[in-house]
């Protein structure tokens, strides 16, 4: 009996497997649903650190009444209104487990989820990252993440950043992602007060890794038509993307991965900056040739040797961002913008 008491000490001081640290900025209400969706599943060796500050969409009374009735939950309230960075930061300070996972209130995982994490990452031998896939509920429709093809792609072994350069080719998200915490301390990994704070953190992380995973699942569900957290930074501005993609062209120079890693990488920044450009009320009017210009000079400045445009109208858009021209690129765009005019209206008198 004594044997049997002392094992059962033993269980329940030891560190959960996965660390779920949830924003609980909760714009749209759906947090309630998001930790359900954690705290109804079979696997039960998580923690759930719900990390909110002052403003008011942060439902404090919500948060601390489901730390109350389960133990697994710990509610974090920072001072002052600190957006999403400081509160993913200090999620994983927090954090007591063997691997962090970054998830927003607007995020939903299936009810076998966290049993299928648990299992491939026992299977893959523990890798320093393990990645997943994600869809996007919109309009009541289900739409894959940008990384589906890729992910399909890879095998059941784990690999090294070097040997899969092409998934640096896919959006940087913290939440499509699981980060051993080991790695994520000795690298002493935060994430910047700025816009698009997750780029280059996740970029790193991955250049760091030994080892890394696929669960070739859609373990997560965003319910927002836009990846970037509607908390934001205070201060922030959309021109802060430029500086994480500086920083995170600069980490593939520290680790000697320019040449493999430096041709996908581009692809997504120029990816990324063309997708803002586009982005409906994203930009003002007068902000926008001032970002076109810095696309475009960061397109001379990181154009890889030997590069290849994409194909079709996506290689043309690259060409316009290239030429540096923004009188052409608005040019080319009005024929987009009218048939994108013309589809609102049908939807609208349609209804």
């Amino acid at each position: 009996m004594p044997r049997a008491a002392t094992y059962v000490s033993i269980i329940m001081l030891a560190s959960p497997i996965i660390s779920i640290i949830v924003a609980a900025h909760d714009l749209q209400g759906h947090l309630e649903n998001c930790l359900n969706s954690i705290l109804n599943q079979s696997f039960r060796d998580v923690e759930v650190i719900a990390v909110l500050d002052q403003s008011a969409e942060c439902p404090a009374d919500l948060v601390d009444d489901y730390a109350r009735r389960d133990g697994r939950v710990s509610a974090v309230h920072l001072k002052g209104v600190v957006g999403i960075s400081r509160i993913r930061n200090a999620g994983a300070e927090h954090a007591t487990g063997d691997y962090l996972l970054f998830l927003d209130s607007d995020h939903i995982i299936g009810g076998s989820t966290l049993q299928a994490i648990a299992d491939r990452l026992q299977d893959a031998k523990e890798p320093d990252i393990l990645l997943f896939g994600h869809t996007r509920l919109h309009r009541r429709r289900s739409w894959p993440g940008a990384a589906a093809e890729l992910l399909a792609r890879q095998g059941r072994e784990p690999f090294t950043p070097l040997d899969q350069p092409e998934l640096f080719g896919a959006p940087a998200y913290s939440w499509d992602r699981l980060f051993r915490r080991d790695l994520w301390t000795r690298q002493e990994l935060s994430f910047p007060d700025a816009f698009y704070e997750e780029v280059a953190v996740v970029h790193r992380a991955m250049l760091a890794a030994d080892r890394i995973g696929v669960l070739k699942w859609n373990c997560v569900q965003i319910r927002r038509r836009h990846t970037q957290h509607p908390a934001g930074a205070p201060g922030g501005t959309h021109f802060d993307v430029f500086a994480r993609y500086e920083e995170s062209f600069g980490l593939l120079e520290e680790r000697s991965a320019l040449d493999a890693v430096a041709p996908f990488l581009f692809t997504r920044m120029i990816r990324h900056y063309l997708f803002l450009l586009n982005l409906e009320g994203c930009l003002s009017r007068t902000e926008r040739p001032e970002f076109f210009d810095r696309a475009s000079e960061h397109y001379r400045r990181f154009l890889p040797d030997g590069y290849k445009r994409p194909e079709g109208r996506e290689g043309v858009k690259f060409q316009l961002v290239a030429s540096g021209k923004y009188s052409a690129f608005e040019a080319a765009r009005l024929p987009q913008l009218a048939r994108s005019f013309v589809s609102q209206g049908a939807t609208v008198r349609g209804r």
